[in-house]
C-alpha cells in the first residue's frame, strides 16, 4: 500500500511516498481503510522530534514510521476481540497510539473509534477526534457572565473552543496572527488579538485562559488571571510547560488562582459530542485547505507554519 513515510525527526524534506506492507489488524484492533486524515500540531511536532516529548518512544529516532492520527475511513477487516464493528463500517477517532493516517490503511484498536455520523463528510468527521476533545476539555466550566481568553484560537482546536465557549454564553478573547483575526470573529470571537502586537498577558484579567501554545513565563500567564481564575495550557514548550505545572501549581495556590496543564482524555466519548453539535447545527466545522496524500509534506508544513484557519485534512480518497 501506498504511505508518507519519514526514517528520522526534521522536516518536511525527510518524509517520501513509498510502498509499504499492508498492516493487519491486531487483538482487539480494526484495520482502516482510510479516506481522510487531519492534521494537528502534535503530527507536526512528531515529525520534527521537537518539542521534546514528541520523542516519547523514540528517542533517537521515530517510534512509528507513519504520521496522521486522526483518521476517518471504513472497516476493512477487524482482529480478534473486535465486537462494535464489522467490515464496511464507516468510523473515524483519534489513532495516536498506533498513528499511521497518511496511509491507505492503518490498523486501529476498536476502543479509539465510533461509528461515523451519516451527516459527517469523512473529511469533516476527521477533524474532530483530536481538536474536538481539546476544546471541549479545555472549555469546560466556562458559562455566561465569564470571560475566557484563547491562545492559538484561529487552528483547529482554538476554531472549535471559540464556539463552545460563545454557545455558553461566555465573552470570549482569541489570540493569534494578524492573518486570522477575521476568521475569529466569525467563529463569534467579542475580541481579538494580534499576538505580535499586543502581549495578551496583559489584558484582561480573564476568568479562564486556555493556552494551545504556552511559551510565556508563570507570572505572565497569572497576571492574566482574575482572583480564582484557571489557567490551562495544551501543547507548548517543554520548559515552559514543566514551568506551568511545577512553579505555576504553587503560585497560582498562593495567589487564589489555578494554573496547569490540561491532561487531554482521549476516545469517544470526548469527541462526539461535537459530532452532534455539528449535527444539530451548532458547530461550524472549517477545512481550510485539502491536500492529496502526496502532498502530506506540503499539509504538515503549512500547520505548522501556523497559517491553518482551522482545519487541514489529507484525503487519500
Amino acid at each position: 500500500m501506498k504511505a508518507v513515510v519519514y526514517d528520522r525527526y526534521g522536516g518536511p524534506e525527510v518524509l517520501s511516498t513509498a510502498e509499504i506492507p499492508m498492516p493487519s489488524p491486531g487483538s482487539n484492533q480494526v484495520l482502516v481503510k482510510v479516506h481522510a486524515t487531519s492534521v494537528n500540531l502534535s503530527d507536526w511536532e512528531c515529525l520534527q522530534g521537537t518539542p521534546l516529548y514528541s520523542r516519547i518512544g523514540g528517542l533517537r529516532t521515530p517510534a512509528r514510521r507513519v504520521l496522521g492520527s486522526d483518521i476517518a475511513g471504513t472497516v476493512e477487516a477487524v482482529g480478534p476481540g473486535v465486537t462494535r464493528f464489522r467490515p464496511g463500517d464507516a468510523v473515524y477517532g483519534d489513532n495516536l497510539g498506533l498513528k499511521g493516517g497518511f496511509a491507505e490503511y492503518a490498523p486501529a484498536p476498536e476502543s479509539a473509534l465510533a461509528l461515523k455520523p451519516e451527516s459527517l463528510t469523512f473529511a469533516q468527521a476527521s477533524t474532530l477526534p483530536q481538536a474536538a476533545a481539546i476544546a471541549l476539555q479545555g472549555t469546560a466550566g466556562v458559562g455566561a457572565g465569564k470571560s475566557i481568553l484563547i491562545n492559538g484560537a484561529g487552528g483547529g482546536s482554538g476554531s472549535f473552543a471559540i464556539q463552545l465557549a460563545k454557545h455558553a454564553g461566555a465573552h470570549v478573547t482569541a489570540v493569534d496572527n494578524a492573518a486570522k483575526l477575521e476568521f475569529m470573529r466569525s467563529l463569534g470571537a467579542d475580541e481579538v488579538i494580534d499576538y505580535r502586537a499586543t502581549d495578551y498577558t496583559r489584558s484582561g484579567p480573564y476568568d479562564l485562559v486556555l493556552d494551545l501554545v504556552a511559551h510565556r513565563s508563570v507570572f505572565a500567564c497569572r497576571r492574566a488571571l482574575v482572583r480564582g481564575g484557571r489557567y490551562r495550557c495544551v501543547g507548548g514548550t517543554t520548559r515552559a510547560l514543566l514551568r506551568i505545572a511545577t512553579v505555576g501549581a504553587l503560585a497560582g495556590r498562593v495567589t487564589g488562582r489555578r494554573m496547569g496543564v490540561l491532561a487531554v482524555e482521549l476516545g469517544p466519548s470526548h469527541f462526539t459530542p461535537l459530532a452532534e453539535q455539528h449535527t444539530a447545527g451548532r458547530l461550524d466545522i472549517h477545512i481550510d485547505r485539502r491536500f492529496a496524500l502526496d502532498d502530506a509534506p506540503r499539509a504538515l508544513s503549512y500547520v505548522g507554519g501556523g497559517h491553518a484557519l482551522g482545519k487541514v485534512v489529507v484525503e487519500i480518497r
